[in-house]
């Protein structure tokens, strides 16, 4: 691979890496808000705020499966990138010891 190719792969790398933690950080984001409405309408002991802590939570988690399932394609996106650039390198793999 010459160095270009490696630098354009790098630099692809990084972009995805940095979208997907634009994505979690705004779930989070979102997350946080949630959880505020959440503690609100817990402590008001109003019924149909109750009730909506329902939507609520469900909706978080929801959120949360999506912040798991973005860190699982980060894993595995990091993964495949190493692996691509050790065998286009020609490089082995090395074994740790234990």
């Amino acid at each position: 691979m010459e160095a270009g190719d490696t630098a354009q792969m790098e630099n692809k790398v990084v972009q995805t890496f940095q979208k997907s933690f634009v994505q979690v950080q705004s779930i989070l984001d979102q997350n946080r808000v949630i959880i505020h409405e959440i503690n609100q309408n817990h402590e008001s002991k109003i019924p149909d705020n109750l009730n909506r802590n329902v939507g609520l939570i469900k909706e978080l988690n929801n959120n949360i499966r999506r912040v798991v399932d973005l860190y699982a394609d980060l894993s595995s996106s990091f993964t495949k990138s190493m692996d691509s650039d050790e065998s286009d390198s020609g490089a082995k793999k090395r074994l740790r010891p234990v």
